[in-house]
């Protein structure tokens, strides 16, 4: 009953929000809510709600004063020389863009980290996208792939959950996909290629405009002049860098990181009052689409944990293998791992349905290491950008203004075809057995 439920409820979820039936944030409340009501659980919907809420309150509030900085950054003219360099290297080229765009997202999310990630690229490269009229989705598509991809690294999620489920060494799933994460990247690199000339055939090359136009507004608007002097400029780069400095290397929570470098940077380029409460309210629309997407996505999994119902999906999931299967079970998690992420939240499948795939496949005198390596080339590393269960992903979509579901649709297969492709590279490379 409680399975059933469960899948109703993110089936419900996703054929509201990709068919545009009602927005996602009612979608995040409403489904969860009907389905527990259902199951009987209505007088314990408060407290597992709550349950949720204060779970992803971090990175609620991380998310609110990360947009608020660099919004500031941004309207200062920070990235200014950034964006003209990237320009000038794209000669306005959409197709050099949108590799471009892969190739920066691939170097930044080095540090494992998805929130930053998003925080970052995107904050860089939507004035560009926006300045040369080309699409979001392609955007938050692409800094999806690229992210998805590099949170294969040892200390990312994935692989520091799966390790911890099993208790493995992060060497033992990590080293012997190296080469497919780098076929990962390869594939990466020509989904960008594809999908840049792609556009490039809708937009052809930008000519120059006549005029600059300003960082965030569109094509052909007059530039407003930086406020910016040389000095703040300066400052603005050394606390950037500081913050994000910091950030890698956890000197303090994210939170409080990004509260402290926000008030620092407002207090120091907008002194006077007047200033610092027209950039609150100039941004405040961004916060708080960013934000009550976070805080309903902790009501949606509180929702489903406290019932019980990702518990019971997970047991159901396993039961329905059949045993002529269980010499490929590491082969079958791979090539699910994905989809499912949109199902479960990566607790609930690494320390859920993980050691039961493991437990599993050891029946049938398959090493866990091999399952761990076959659940991290798809849950979470390419299916975390798409999942509702993810917050990060709410940060992607919000930063970049597109919805949730034309996400989904349009950068769907392509990050299906990066763990097809790297499952391929570890089947060649006995990563995974054949």
């Amino acid at each position: 009953m409680l399975a059933a439920l469960g899948f109703c409820t993110i089936g419900g979820f996703l054929l509201l929000t990709m068919t545009k039936r009602v927005s996602v944030l009612v979608a995040l409340v409403l489904t969860p809510v009907v389905t527990a009501v259902i199951g009987g659980y209505g007088d314990d919907l408060g407290p597992m709600a709550l349950d949720g809420l204060s779970k992803v309150a971090p990175t609620g509030i991380m998310i609110a004063f990360a947009v608020l900085y660099f919004s500031l950054m941004i309207d200062a003219g920070l990235f200014e020389p950034l964006i003209r360099g990237i320009l000038r290297i794209a000669r306005r080229d959409p197709l050099r863009v949108t590799v471009g765009t892969a190739v920066l997202t691939i170097c930044v999310a080095l540090d494992g980290d998805g929130a930053s990630t998003f925080l970052i690229t995107v904050s860089a490269l939507l004035p560009v996208y926006r300045r040369l009229g080309m699409s979001r989705l392609v955007l938050a598509g692409v800094v999806a792939l690229g992210a998805g991809v590099m949170n294969l690294m040892p200390w990312g999620g994935p692989t520091a959950r799966a390790a911890a489920a099993l208790k493995l060494d992060t060497s033992d799933v990590i080293t012997p996909l190296l080469p497919a994460l780098a076929a990962g990247i390869a594939w990466v690199l020509l989904a960008a290629y594809f999908i840049g000339r792609r556009e490039r055939r809708r937009l052809g090359t930008i000519a120059e405009p006549s005029e600059e136009v300003a960082v965030g507004d569109g094509p052909g608007t007059p530039r407003v002049a930086a406020r910016a002097g040389t000095a703040l400029t300066v400052f603005n780069l050394l606390l950037t860098v500081t913050l994000l400095v910091c950030l890698v290397l956890e000197v303090m929570p994210l939170p409080v990181l990004f509260v402290l470098a926000f008030v620092i940077a407002l207090l120091v380029n907008h002194p006077g009052w007047e200033e610092q409460q027209a950039l609150l309210e100039k941004h405040g629309n961004s916060v708080v689409l960013v934000t009550t997407m976070i805080f309903a996505a902790g009501v949606f999994t509180g929702i489903l944990t406290g019932t019980g119902m990702i518990e019971k999906m997970a047991h159901a999931m396993v039961e329905v293998i059949p045993d002529s299967l269980g010499g490929h079970l590491p082969v079958l998690v791979a090539v699910t791992s994905m989809p499912l992420s949109l199902v479960f939240t990566p607790d609930a499948y690494y320390f859920g349905i993980l050691p039961v795939l493991a437990g599993t496949a050891d029946s049938f005198g398959t090493d866990p290491s091999e399952v761990a390596r076959a659940a991290v080339l798809g849950q979470m590393t390419t299916g975390f950008p798409l999942s509702p269960l993810t917050a990060s992903t709410f940060i992607l979509v919000g930063m970049s203004g597109v919805q949730l579901g034309e996400h989904q649709r349009f950068i769907f297969r392509w990050a299906f075809g990066t763990t097809l492709v790297m499952t391929a590279a570890a089947l060649l490379t006995g990563a995974l057995p054949l």
